[in-house]
């Protein structure tokens, strides 16, 4: 991963392959932002009129590469835009920084150094451009010949053309020696690393990563974190009667796995559970999708991935909470073992689900999983699946659903989203939905009205909340997985969304603002 350093150097001195500065659109064109004071003193100030000419506004995500001004020892200026120029105090968005930085680490893609004189006004915002440059940094290209470079390198991230990812980013303004400014660089390294392993995961082809193999990673990254990992295999969880996984991973020649990951601290005073649906590949099961809509279907574990990822995080961090994470791992495959639409599953809560659609699978894995935390009595649950369509046809492909049974929390973990750059939205529970999933053979069918399908599906996970605990509902189909081309820090394919909110969550909740 890029290394970070803070630094008070000035940049026309600095050794660097390049200098990275930010450009505001203002009324009147380009303005040149904080923190480049330096540089364009050295365009004798006429860098903005230099950008303007050049074509560039200032818009979000865009960037603009120029010579230095005779003197410097960096060779490029890179102008990176910030969007609309702040009115007033306390000046320019943290999305905005984050998105920036992490536009101008991927256009930086083969260099060696880099300067980032972006606006620093206080230890939080040099933590979201750290933040920026690890995530904007990340290239998959393991199973890229192209990406070797005259030795084998495969398993390493470096860009498919040859090019690495930028290997270090001094972050000019910043105070090496302010605990602050250090505590939040070092903050974005451990989350953006996690995070970054969670885009790994999802980015990793469903051959190389099945239920067992996922297991084998959550065990390896516990053993070196301290955190307790127990995985429950086909063995024990027929033994322990879990239906929902065992049914979703019946025709499959890979078993499911249930896993669970323990952080605990001595000094926490609340608990948190986060369950994640974790398919590692879903053709949809007897009930099969058609071509055009499995092709990406290894990304049906980012919710997995997720909780994963941020229970890690939390660990790294030392967190005042205890964190349990609850990976539901299965692979949905026809075959003449399939569960078949109509069969019934008894469930690890002992009711009954009637299955009339085996690609409405991700909330049987998760029915079972929830269940399972729910006996902990942990002061609250979230869980994160890419779980419906139609999440994505209410949101698009940027902004997640969340869904609560109880609406304060659900707002504070909106707001963590938020608070963290992770578009969300809150979305109802509607009771007349429930009657929908009434069946005649068992307690509940997994599928029930088409309009507001979304919702359904949180209604049905609602079902296996254990009575009087705190339940959030994360639906991450639309953003955990980018289809298009990459932008501000998000690169095409796996995003890693969910991570931060869930540690957000987490860092609220050990602080005693939180629930």
């Amino acid at each position: 991963m890029t290394a970070l350093t803070l630094s008070t150097a000035a940049a026309p001195g600095l050794r660097a392959d390049a200098i990275v500065i930010g450009v505001a659109k203002g009324a009147d064109g380009p303005s040149v932002a904080p923190g480049a004071e330096a540089v364009d003193k050295a365009y004798d100030g006429r860098l903005a009129g230099v950008l303007e000419t050049l074509g560039a506004s200032g818009a979000e995500g865009e960037v603009t590469k120029l010579p230095a001004p005779a003197g410097f020892k960096a060779p490029v200026v890179v102008a990176v835009g910030l969007g609309a120029e702040p009115e007033k105090d306390p000046g320019f968005d943290a999305e905005a920084l984050r998105r920036a930085a992490g536009a101008a680490a991927r256009a930086l893609a083969g260099a060696k150094k880099a300067a980032f004189a972006l606006p620093l006004a206080e230890a939080a915002d040099a933590g979201v451009v750290a933040e920026g440059v690890l995530l904007g940094a990340y290239s998959f290209d393991a199973y890229k010949e192209s990406a070797k470079d005259g030795k084998d390198t495969k398993g390493a991230r470096s860009k498919g053309n040859g090019k690495a990812p930028l290997a270090e980013a001094a972050l000019l303004g910043g105070k090496p020696r302010d605990k602050a400014f250090k505590a939040a660089v070092e903050r974005a390294a451990a989350v953006a690393e996690e995070l970054n392993r969670a885009r790994d995961l999802v980015n990793t082809p469903p051959n190389d990563l099945n239920p067992e193999a996922f297991a084998a990673v959550a065990q390896a990254a516990a053993k070196e974190h301290g955190i307790k990992v127990q995985v429950l295999d086909e063995k024990a969880l027929v033994k322990g009667g879990y239906g929902g996984i065992l049914g979703v991973g019946a025709g499959s020649a890979s078993g499911p796995r249930l896993v669970k990951l323990s952080y605990t601290s001595s000094k926490a005073k609340k608990s948190l559970a986060f369950v994640g649906k974790g398919i590692t590949y879903d053709s949809g099961g007897i009930s099969l999708k058609p071509a055009g809509h499995n092709e990406t279907m290894k990304c049906d574990m980012a919710g997995a991935a997720a909780v994963f990822a941020a229970v890690v995080a939390a660990a790294r961090l030392g967190l005042e909470v205890n964190v349990t994470g609850w990976l539901a791992l299965a692979e949905n495959m026809p075959s003449g073992s399939a569960t078949r639409p109509g069969d019934v599953l008894r469930m690890y809560s002992g009711k009954t689900v009637e299955v009339l659609n085996t690609d409405a699978e991700g909330r049987l894995v998760l029915a079972d999983a929830l269940w399972a935390a729910s006996q902990e009595k942990p002061d609250a649950i979230i869980d994160v699946a890419t779980l419906t369509g139609a999440m994505m046809l209410a949101l698009g492909s940027r902004t997640y659903g969340i869904m609560a049974n109880d609406d304060a929390f659900r707002s504070a973990v909106h707001e963590a989203a938020e608070e963290s750059g992770e578009p969300a939205w809150p979305m109802p529970l509607p009771e007349h939905l429930r009657k929908g999933m009434d069946s005649p053979t068992a307690d509940i069918a997994n599928m029930g009205e088409r309009m507001g399908g979304g919702l359904v599906a949180g209604l049905f996970l609602r079902e296996f909340v254990g009575e009087g605990i705190t339940w959030a509902h994360l639906d991450i189909a639309g953003p955990a997985f980018n289809e298009g081309g990459p932008f501000g820090y998000t690169p095409k394919g796996g995003t890693g969304t969910a991570v931060r909110t869930l540690v957000r969550v987490a860092e609220l909740t050990a602080a005693g603002e939180l629930g």
